[in-house]
């Protein structure tokens, strides 16, 4: 167990302002060292220390109040070392808003197994595996993607990691199970994380000066009663934030259950963070069971394939490969303040995709970010009003 009963975490804060009478959202304030941002909000996913296909002020234009960085890709060359050395990633990336790095415990199932992102939820891609072993003791050792070059996370090392890195918000080490993963091997896990949790902190203890905070994990997988004990050991420990992670079912329906499990079991005065989720739908589903941010690839990755995240639409997106808007010359969305999506044609866009040209991607990228940003401005409004479920029907109509 950590030794200390409590740790400070000075410039740092979270006020809760206001309350749902009818759901558990609420409206925060989240203080970092870098600036306070209003919550539920969005954290943009920057792997390594780039939006896809953005610069840090397109982001930023685009309406986003934080971003984050991969410390699993960025142990990977350029290495934290050299981040240090250029002043860490907000001095590296020239981003000067509030920032989180993830433990790259996620990394190194997702990718260190052979199988993407999509395996956390039941569902599996193959590539060449990298994981080498998962020692409690040492950690998990895997092969550089790069290289080749075998490399080792554990607790500590994350730590300093992230600590070189710089960000305002770090996470504690820990083992992502998959969706597959019997209930033994996930308590095992579970136990580990937890453990590793308390080696995080203690690491974290060791340099702490004020200028991070730290996230613990909530883990357990898809069995209830773990859900809740890892609750329970987040809540019992001096973390700043609750992180919820790991396997989150496989369907929308056992997802959102998984999700309710952790309503008033987690610490009630921390900010709460949903690892990995960024869809519209979810993002309304799961703030009304208390998640403060989030964070995915989802609006970049969209972008790559085509789609404009739009209001009001079926699925909330349209995709600009289809023939029907070649001759489209109206704009994704005329009454956007930002250029990206009033200034160009569906027509061009479509044109751009087709011809492979990159600035159809930097186009989409930056409106697809202008979008959620949107959305999580809309639903601080409705929290506040207590119209969020018309206002999930106003961008998601059936």
């Amino acid at each position: 167990m950590f030794s200390s009963n409590t740790l400070e975490y000075p410039n740092f804060a979270f006020d809760i302002t206001h309350s749902d009478l009818t759901s558990a959202a609420r409206l925060g304030l989240l203080k970092t060292p870098h600036g306070t941002i209003e919550t539920p909000n969005f954290i943009f996913v920057g792997t390594k220390a780039s939006v896809k296909n953005l610069h840090p002020y397109q982001v930023k234009d685009a309406g986003a109040d934080i971003i984050l960085a991969n410390t699993y890709h960025l142990l990977i060359p350029p290495g934290p070392e050299k981040i240090k050395k250029m002043g860490g990633l907000h001095k590296f990336m020239k981003w000067d808003g509030p920032m989180l790095t993830d433990s790259g415990g996620y990394q190194i199932f997702s990718m260190g197994l052979g199988s993407d992102a999509d395996e956390i939820k039941g569902r599996g891609k193959k590539r060449p595996p990298s994981l080498i072993r998962i020692d409690e003791e040492k950690g998990a050792f895997f092969r550089s993607y790069k290289n080749g070059e075998v490399l080792c996370l554990s607790p500590e090392t994350s730590m300093d990691v992230q600590r070189k890195l710089g960000a305002d918000l770090i996470v504690q080490m820990d083992e992502c199970t998959p969706y597959h993963a019997e209930r033994d091997y996930t308590a095992r896990s579970m136990v580990m994380s937890h453990k590793w949790g308390d080696r995080s902190l203690t690491a974290f203890e060791k340099t702490h000066d004020g200028t991070q905070g730290v996230y613990g994990v909530v883990q357990g997988g898809v069995y209830r009663d773990l859900r809740e004990e890892s609750c329970d050991y987040t809540a019992a420990r001096p973390f700043f934030g609750t992180a919820v992670g790991g396997c989150l079912g496989g369907t929308k329906v056992h997802f959102y259950e998984i999700v309710s499990w952790t309503v008033g079991r987690l610490h009630p005065a921390r900010p709460v963070h949903l690892l990995g989720i960024g869809k519209i739908e979810d993002i309304f589903e799961c703030v009304k069971m208390g998640m403060d941010t989030f964070d995915c690839v989802t609006p970049t990755r969209e972008a790559r394939h085509g789609r404009a995240l739009l209001k009001g639409v079926p699925k909330g997106y349209i995709n600009l490969m289809n023939a029907r808007f070649k001759d489209d010359d109206t704009p994704l969305d005329e009454a956007s303040p930002h250029m990206a999506s009033h200034l160009y044609s569906k027509a061009y866009i479509h044109h751009l995709l087709k011809a492979d040209e990159m600035l159809a991607h930097q186009i989409l990228s930056q409106h697809n970010v202008a979008v959620i940003s949107q959305l999580m401005r809309e639903i601080r409004a409705a929290i506040k009003l207590g119209t969020l479920d018309s206002l999930r029907k106003d961008w998601l109509p059936d």
